[in-house]
């Protein structure tokens, strides 16, 4: 009778993981095939550093910004995790960390997988703070 209970509890379980995962591949972000031109804004010290207009076909802006050479950092199980943006490296010992934002928004998602589409605006700004 335990075991019954047992093989239940692990196959309804597994049914609760499948949907997420199948919900996930539905709903995950895609980006837009075909050229786009997005504007990227560098900000540091509340000061604008830089603005760069990009002309890309890539679908995700990390491609986008690799492209251009604004972006580097370290893999992890999330994907890229940005340490210097346009050459001014974030500072860990200081909780400095590079923020993106959609037109003035927090994106949710990371740099491998925003999409991007013509005419976005992103702005890439040094934060202090954890």
């Amino acid at each position: 009778m335990k075991n019954k209970k047992a093989v239940i509890g692990v196959i309804a379980l597994l049914v609760v993981v499948l949907l997420l995962l199948g919900a996930y591949f539905i709903w995950k972000p895609k980006g837009k095939e075909g050229e786009k031109t997005i504007s990227v804004e560098v900000i540091a010290n509340d000061e604008t550093v830089n603005e760069y207009t990009i002309k890309t076909e890539e679908k995700f802006l990390r491609e986008a910004l690799e492209e251009e050479n604004l972006i580097q950092g370290k893999e992890d199980q999330y994907g890229l995790f940005i340490q210097t943006v346009d050459g001014i490296t974030a500072d860990d010992a200081n909780q400095e960390w590079w923020c993106i934002t959609k037109g003035g928004e927090q994106v949710t998602t990371g740099v491998d997988s925003t999409p991007i589409e013509d005419g976005d605006s992103f702005e890439l700004t040094l934060k202090v703070g954890y």
